[in-house]
Formats: structure tokens, C-alpha cells, sequence
């Protein structure tokens, strides 16, 4: 789409005077810095975008540019629903089906508008009249980019652009050191530090900001880490009752799941969270080198996302859960044992 497609793009654009801009449910730092992106990027053009989140994310996001402007569909429906029915255009940012944009499904289902879809998980689906997919990029930010320049607007990139962006291609990336992290996302990052972006600041703002209560929760769940060696697989298991005991705050077990994948020969990573008022319990995989965790998370768990990183969910109680999991990892015994 994204060369094919730019100039039909860029006469929708002409036309278009509102614009909402939807990230998924539980943004993360891609999600959240690739709306932020392209929201002064439509509003420096003269376009009226508003970027509306399906619920809230992580203080440490909250500092991005443009932060305040965000519309929060959860606590701000009428205002939200009023927006995205007049809107003209919808970008949906950093995921591939509706069912991801939690409450928001409905209306922007119900919505006439242009749909733009810019993202980097697998198998995409059909809603939107442009589709600019490519799960070998590094991040929806790195999309992001690429599109303004497809758009010949490199030169248009401001610091509060290239500061959403660079965050957005750091946090996806894990910090510019997994597989999906081109040449050309390093080229992509030297023009974004060239145009603004502060690499030290942006790193400190969301990795150097932790509070005394996530750190004592990295500890508990560092002590419920499980190994199986034969299997090259670690585990952590967080329960209500831990996450409660550490006042737990949305974004605190962000990257948790890393420790275990940063073990000496282990390829498959794997954290188990409880979430009692939701009954079901969260899961995000992690692997190394060729084991697929988005395929594992698809046949198993009723997640997805990518080869090396993905999210799932179980309707069992969290010992259950752990049980299933278990059970099944033997099934993968010839891929994981490479």
C-alpha cells in the first residue's frame, strides 16, 4: 500500500478536516508514540486530529508531547463517540484487528469514515480501505516514519514528532537490541536524534522513573521465577494478591517478562498475571532466535503478535493456568531443544 496507495492517500488527506487517531487497548510505548507522532503531524498540516485511546496507559508514558490532548474512550465516551462520528478519517495505530480497540469496537464499526490501517503484527485483517502492514518492521513508529516520508514531509518532522516517534521504536525494539532492529531503524533513529529527539532524556523518562513499590514487585516476581532447563524455559507467575501487597500500577510489570529470556541458554520466556477483576489471567511470551511464540500464543493461549514476542490470556485460574502451560510445552520439545 504504502507505494502504491500514497497518492490516493494524500488526496483523502486533502479532503479530510477531522481525523481520529486509535491506538490499541492497554497502549504501550509504540502504541502510544506512533498516535502521539502522527497527531502533530496531521495538526502542523491544518487537519483537527485527536488521538483517543481505548483506556489508560502507564505513567510512563504520560509525558510524551501532546499527552494532554489524549481522549481517554473509557472516561470520556460521549465526547469520544461525537468525535469518531464525525471524523472524516480514522488512522488505527499498532494493531490489525478491531476487536483489539476494547469498547471502541461498536463505534468504529458504526463510523463512516476513511479507515488507515499502519501496523507490524501478523496476519492483518480486512477492515480498513488502506492497509500499510509489514511485520518485519521494527515497530509501528518506525511506520510511522516511513510513512511522512513517503509522504515527501520528512523536512516536517519537529522535535515533539521525532521525540514520540524515537520512544515508540525504543520501547519496541527493547532498546534497539531485538532481531527486528534493521540498518534502517538505526538510520531512522539518527534522523529522529537529528531533528530532536533527546535519546538520553526520552531513555531516563521511561526507563529511570520507577517507583519504590515496582521495584519491590520485580523482586517477588523475580522470586517466583521457574526454570526448565531441559526445555530452555523460564517462567513468572504474578497473583492478585502480589500485585496488590506492591499497590501495582498499570505499566509496573512492563519488561518483566525479559528477565527470564535473559537467562544463559534459555529461548522461551514466558509471565503469567493475574487479573481477578477481569477473571482471567494476562500472559506475554518472549523467545529467541526461530521458536515462535506468536504461533504458540494463537494455538493455545487466543493471543498473538510476533515471532519473537506476543500476548495471550486464560479463562483458568492462575495455578491452572501454569498447569495448561506445562502441559503443553512438550508438544514443542524438538524446537525448543535445537
Amino acid at each position: 500500500m504504502i507505494d502504491t496507495r500514497i497518492l490516493e492517500i494524500t488526496a483523502e488527506l486533502a479532503k479530510a478536516e477531522n481525523i481520529v487517531i486509535v491506538p490499541h487497548k492497554g497502549p504501550d510505548g509504540d502504541a502510544m508514540g506512533s498516535t502521539l507522532g502522527l497527531m502533530h503531524f496531521l495538526r502542523d498540516k491544518g487537519h483537527k486530529a485527536t488521538v483517543i485511546a481505548p483506556n489508560d496507559y502507564p505513567h510512563f508514558l504520560k509525558w510524551l508531547p501532546g499527552n494532554e490532548e489524549v481522549i481517554i474512550y473509557e472516561s470520556e465516551k460521549e465526547k469520544a463517540d461525537k468525535l469518531i462520528k464525525e471524523a472524516q478519517i480514522v488512522f488505527t495505530l499498532d494493531f490489525n484487528h478491531l476487536s483489539r480497540c476494547g469498547g471502541m469496537h461498536e463505534s468504529l464499526v458504526a463510523s463512516d469514515a476513511v479507515f488507515v490501517m499502519i501496523d507490524h503484527h501478523q496476519e492483518p485483517s480486512d477492515y480498513a480501505h488502506y492497509t500499510y502492514s509489514d511485520s518485519k518492521m521494527s515497530s509501528t513508529c518506525e511506520m510511522v516514519y516511513k510513512f511522512i516520508d513517503k509522504l515527501r514531509a520528512n523536512k516536517k518532522i519537529t522535535p515533539e514528532i521525532a521525540t514520540c516517534l524515537y520512544a515508540g521504536i525504543m520501547t519496541d525494539t527493547g532498546s534497539f537490541r531485538f532481531s527486528s532492529t534493521s540498518s534502517d531503524t538505526h538510520r531512522a533513529i539518527a534522523d529522529l536524534i537529528d531533528k530532536g529527539a533527546k535519546n538520553d532524556q526520552i531513555h531516563n523518562n521511561i526507563f529511570d522513573t520507577n517507583s519504590e513499590n515496582k521495584l519491590q514487585l520485580l523482586g517477588t516476581a523475580l522470586q517466583n521465577l521457574k526454570v526448565n532447563k531441559e526445555l530452555r524455559t523460564a517462567y513468572i507467575s504474578l497473583s492478585q494478591e502480589e500485585l496488590d501487597r506492591h499497590n501495582f500500577q498499570k505499566g509496573d510489570t512492563e519488561g518483566f517478562v525479559n528477565y527470564g529470556l535473559a537467562l544463559d541458554g534459555i529461548i522461551f520466556a514466558v509471565i503469567f498475571i493475574e487479573k481477578a477483576n477481569e477473571d482471567l489471567i494476562k500472559m506475554s511470551f518472549r523467545s529467541k532466535g526461530d521458536f515462535d511464540v506468536n504461533k504458540f500464543a494463537r494455538a493455545h493461549f487466543e493471543g498473538g503478535g510476533h515471532i519473537n514476542a506476543a500476548g495471550g490470556k486464560s479463562d483458568l485460574s492462575l495455578n491452572d493456568t501454569i498447569v495448561k502451560f506445562n502441559e503443553i510445552l512438550p508438544e514443542y520439545s524438538e524446537q525448543l531443544r535445537k
